[in-house]
C-alpha cells in the first residue's frame, strides 16, 4: 500500500529529466502509454507513424529517467512490453522555473502535450456524435467560463479541482472493467495575458463596480 501511495504522488522532474522528456516523440509515447496502456515498441511505432527503431530508442531513454518501465511478466526477449510509470509528472520546481533551460524544456513538453490533447478534443467535437454511444455522449462535458477574480481565488479553485481530478485518477488508474474505455480529463484555468489587473486604490471614493460571470453552459454530446 505504501508503495502504491508513493507511486500515486508521482515525481518532480529535475533539469535532466525535463530535457529527457522535451522531445515531441517522447511526449507522444508517454501520452500513448497513459491513454492505451501497455504497448510494445512496434505497436507504438504503428500507432504513432514512426519506425520501431525510433520508438525503441526513445523508450530506453524514457526508462533511464524513470518515466516508463518494462512489463516484466509479459512478452518475450524479442518483444518487450512497456508501461508508463504510474503517477503524475510534475514539470520542474520553483528553482527550475528560474532558469531559462528549465523554462525552455517545460515549454517544449507543454506545447506537445497540448497539441495532442487539443487534437483529441477536436476529434470529439467533429466525430463524437457519430461514433459514441448515447451513454458516452451524455457522460462527456465541455464547459468554460470567464470570471474576474484574484490570484488567491484562482489558486483555491485550482487546488480544489486539481485535487478532485488527482483523486479520481488515483481511484481508477489501471481499471479495466466491462464498460470502461480510455478517457481524457482536461482542466485549464489561467489569467488572460492582455487583461489588466485592478490596482488597489484605497483612496478612491467611487464604489467598486460589480461584475457578472460570463459563462457558457455545459455542453453535452
Amino acid at each position: 500500500m505504501g508503495h502504491q501511495s508513493a507511486e500515486n504522488e508521482g515525481r518532480t522532474a529535475d533539469l535532466d529529466g525535463l530535457r529527457a522528456l522535451a522531445h515531441p516523440l517522447r511526449v507522444q509515447i508517454i501520452e500513448a502509454l497513459s491513454t492505451y496502456g501497455e504497448q510494445t515498441a512496434s505497436g507504438l511505432a504503428e500507432r504513432l507513424g514512426e519506425s520501431s527503431g525510433a520508438t525503441s530508442y526513445h523508450l530506453r531513454q524514457l526508462e533511464k529517467h524513470g518515466y516508463v518501465r518494462e512489463v516484466t511478466d509479459r512478452g518475450t526477449g524479442r518483444e518487450r512490453w512497456w508501461e508508463r510509470v504510474p503517477g503524475p509528472i510534475h514539470l520542474g520546481s520553483a528553482e527550475l522555473d528560474e532558469t531559462e533551460a528549465g523554462r525552455a524544456a517545460s515549454r517544449v513538453i507543454m506545447r506537445e502535450w497540448l497539441h495532442h490533447r487539443e487534437a483529441g478534443l477536436r476529434d470529439v467535437i467533429e466525430r463524437g456524435h457519430d461514433v459514441l454511444a448515447p451513454q458516452w455522449r451524455e457522460a462527456l462535458a465541455l464547459q468554460s467560463a470567464s470570471v474576474h477574480v484574484t490570484a488567491e481565488q484562482l489558486e483555491k479553485l485550482n487546488n480544489d479541482i486539481v485535487g478532485l481530478i488527482v483523486d479520481f485518477a488515483r481511484e481508477h488508474r489501471g481499471q479495466r472493467v466491462p464498460g470502461s474505455r480510455p478517457v481524457h480529463l482536461q482542466y485549464y484555468a489561467f489569467p488572460v495575458l492582455d487583461g489588466e489587473e485592478i490596482v488597489d486604490d484605497t483612496s478612491a471614493s467611487a464604489e467598486p463596480r460589480t461584475t457578472t460571470e460570463d459563462s457558457t453552459p455545459e455542453s453535452k454530446g
